[in-house]
């Protein structure tokens, strides 16, 4: 938690209102990215995300599983957040186990959608192998490294950049057996698939601080928040999931612009994120 004292505040809220942020930011504006991928060899795919002083690591692995009773036709996804007491001192007991289930609620959402599965960025029937039988379970974790802000943002698009890198080997399965026994499977050590991550969203949080909202809040700035909505929007712009925290409530209409603002940022930070995903994966390549 980050104590400003009064002349603080007015300063960080002064330059919001102004569009002159204290790092020299304009209110839609973010700090610098920086992505590296593959670094967690024993993964299928990670990644390490930068924007400013926020870092933080995903990695995803997969496992074979059997399908629930309840989606035969549809592989498993579950994300965990590990808040890092060295990140931040608060994160330490109580308080960095809600932080983490928090962030894991939110990017589950962001990642799946509604219950019916309706605006999810990952497709779940691509991870069946046998219908009813074998999947590919998908265990996504997080992990803050440095915590100045923006966490949810910097958490998203780590997961992103680490499914871009995420290759899942090819599975050949045995011939038709009995519905109450398991078909034999081969798992291929040569051939792989990479995941597909078209639809997989980013996560655009617009902080409201006094009359105006801003986007990559830092430490300093959500202290002085009364309450942030977090979008998630894919690359055709379609929202996948909205979240919201603060205990100031919102007009419908300020929450229509907001997600105006956040599809327009998006644009920008899509474009960004790709470029340095693809820088990275260069970068792994020749290494």
């Amino acid at each position: 938690m980050v104590g400003l004292s009064i002349g603080e505040q007015h300063f960080v809220k002064g330059g919001i209102a102004q569009d002159l942020r204290t790092d020299g930011r304009k209110r839609l504006t973010y700090r610098p990215i920086y992505v590296e991928t593959g670094v967690i060899p024993q993964a299928n795919g990670s990644a390490r995300v930068k924007i400013g002083g926020t870092d933080v690591i995903a990695s995803v692995k997969a496992e074979i599983g059997r399908p629930s009773s309840l989606q035969p036709d549809k592989g498993k996804v579950a994300v965990f957040i590990d808040c890092s007491p060295t990140a931040e001192p608060t994160f330490g007991g109580r308080g960095g186990e809600e932080l983490s289930s928090e962030l894991a609620l939110a990017l589950q959402r962001c990642l799946l959608g509604g219950k019916s599965g309706a605006g999810a960025g990952i497709n779940l029937s691509s991870l069946l192998i046998k219908e009813g039988k074998v999947c590919w379970d998908l265990y996504i974790d997080g992990l803050v490294i440095s915590s100045d802000g923006n966490l949810l943002d910097a958490l998203g698009a780590a997961i992103k950049a680490a499914l871009t890198n995420t290759a899942i080997p090819k599975v050949n399965v045995s011939a038709e057996v009995a519905d109450d026994e398991q078909p034999e499977i081969d798992i291929s050590d040569e051939e792989y698939l990479q995941f597909d991550t078209s639809s997989v969203p980013v996560i655009v949080t617009l902080t409201k601080v006094g009359m105006h909202y801003i986007v990559d809040a830092t430490a300093e700035e959500e202290s002085q928040m009364s309450s942030a909505v977090s979008i998630s929007v894919n690359r055709v712009g379609h929202i996948c999931g909205l979240t919201k925290r603060g205990g100031c409530g919102l007009d419908p209409s300020v929450i229509l612009d907001m997600i105006s603002v956040a599809k327009h940022v998006t644009e920008t930070l899509m474009s960004k994120l790709d470029s340095e995903i693809s820088a990275a994966e260069a970068c792994e390549d020749e290494s």
